[in-house]
């Protein structure tokens, strides 16, 4: 039968608290050969669905936009039907009429920390399901209660589009028909523990908004055609250990910064700067941290978008755009890379889903008195798997030549620049951070055994 405004399903999905907007939307059997199709659509006028051979009114059950249509035969999955809003009909797909997205193998890789094209699983994709093209949203958030992708697609309403739960795993996925790259998007999450909700931009974006904005960028794929294969051929002959190495250290915001405007482009750069590091006999370049980070003055250390360039320079096919002119002209590139720590800026991944997600519950172990900052737990499969991926990511989608690891020491020591009661001891009762220690050598294997020729420097 059709729900009504005590249906305590739909009193969830109004209040933002269901785990599961899948069991009460969509179209489900209600028993007795009869068929139901929910939709909350809080600022729809009016909806009609597809049948699979005509238009039928779906009723309003509810003022703040519930509507239910029933019938004797289930209509197609996907399921199609029209709003009007503020005067304009509009025709899509409903969200909650498709199945799982993500590949169990995936999800389990990613569990175990083993997933390195992470970057192509978690976050925002342009994807065809079916006939039908729109974006796939997913992220990692175990402790939530419930977890919506917001923009300006919804109105910001996080009452709007709640995701589903891929459990044990506790990512979060949802397919939004009929979204294009260029939407700007973020998650709210509601924390399980405390009930708090917090706007998050996304951990796997792969571009964001410019400053002092913070959502994340839909992203199309790169049209970058690279031309440096002879460079890659031999760099992965190269054996850097017994060759001659000058290396020119730049920070791009403020390198030859321009008088009128905030920064030259990626392209702009690269017309000065190989020239000149040509000319003074410079083997590399290396890039202090391009990684998104909210503040100009700043060199980039306070990441916020592990996967996305920052937007101060161009986009992402911009940064592939430099590296490749610099591997024709016979320069290598290298990032400096900050898996040491991160910010505590509410809106990334501080407090992710209101727990010690991407950090350690323990101060002692957790933060970085010194920077203000926080520091990852290594030990943690998921997070090991994160920053696995992004190293791995950056060599092999913008082929840089090497990783320079940032605060290689405070990763070290559990006491580096801590009181003496302000640390503690691993289990062997020493100072060395074991769990950092085995992440530092999974890395290093995975750069050498994967991208021949790349270098890793501290």
């Amino acid at each position: 039968m059709a729900p009504n405004y005590n249906d305590s399903a739909l009193q969830k999905i109004l209040q933002g608290l269901h785990h599961d907007p899948f069991h009460p939307l969509g179209i489900h059997a209600s028993g007795h050969g009869k068929w139901h199709w929910r939709l909350f659509l809080p600022y729809a006028q009016e909806v009609e669905i597809w049948t699979g051979s005509q238009w039928e009114t779906a009723q309003r059950v509810h003022d703040q936009g519930f509507f239910c249509w029933k019938g004797a035969i289930c209509p197609p999955r996907p399921g199609r039907y029209r709003r009007r809003e503020d005067g304009i009909e509009m025709e899509t797909w409903d969200p909650y009429t498709y199945p799982p997205q993500l590949s169990d193998h995936d999800l389990y890789l990613f569990s175990e920390g083993r997933l390195l094209q992470l970057h192509a699983m978690l976050g925002a994709h342009h994807v065809t399901v079916g006939e039908v093209s729109g974006v796939l949203f997913s992220v990692w958030a175990p402790n939530a209660e419930r977890v919506s992708v917001v923009g300006p697609f919804n109105r910001w309403d996080g009452r709007h589009h709640p995701m589903r739960v891929r459990a044990p795993h506790g990512v979060w996925e949802l397919f939004v028909p009929d979204l294009t790259p260029g939407t700007l998007y973020k998650f709210e999450i509601r924390s399980r523990q405390h009930g708090s909700v917090q706007l998050k931009t996304d951990p796997c974006g792969l571009q964001f908004e410019h400053r002092p904005g913070t959502a994340a960028v839909v992203t199309g794929p790169s049209a970058h055609l690279w031309n440096d294969s002879a460079w890659m051929s031999e760099r992965s002959k190269k054996d850097w250990l017994h060759s001659p190495m000058n290396i020119y250290e730049i920070h791009l915001g403020s390198w030859r910064k321009p008088w009128d405007r905030d920064f030259h482009t990626f392209a702009q750069i690269a017309d000065q700067l190989i020239p000149y590091v040509l000319e003074l006999g410079y083997t590399h370049i290396e890039l202090l941290p391009i990684s998104e980070h909210p503040l100009d003055e700043s060199w980039g250390y306070q990441t916020t978008g592990y996967f996305g360039v920052t937007r101060r320079f161009g986009t992402p096919d911009d940064l592939r755009h430099f590296i490749d002119r610099c591997h024709q002209a016979g320069i290598g590139v290298l990032l400096d890379w900050v898996p040491g720590h991160f910010p505590k800026d509410d809106f990334a991944l501080a407090r992710f889903d209101g727990s010690a997600l991407y950090e350690h519950e323990d101060p002692r172990l957790g933060e970085h008195q010194e920077w203000g900052t926080y520091i990852f737990n290594y030990g943690r499969n998921e997070v090991r798997g994160f920053l696995l991926a992004n190293a791995h990511f950056w060599l092999s989608e913008f082929h840089f030549d090497g990783l320079r690891v940032d605060a290689v020491a405070s990763m070290l020591y559990l006491d580096y620049s801590r009181a003496a009661n302000a640390w503690i001891p691993n289990c062997y009762g020493g100072r060395e951070n074991l769990e950092a220690l085995a992440f530092l050598r999974e890395m290093n294997e995975m750069v050498h055994g994967q991208f021949p020729g790349a270098l890793t420097l501290a």
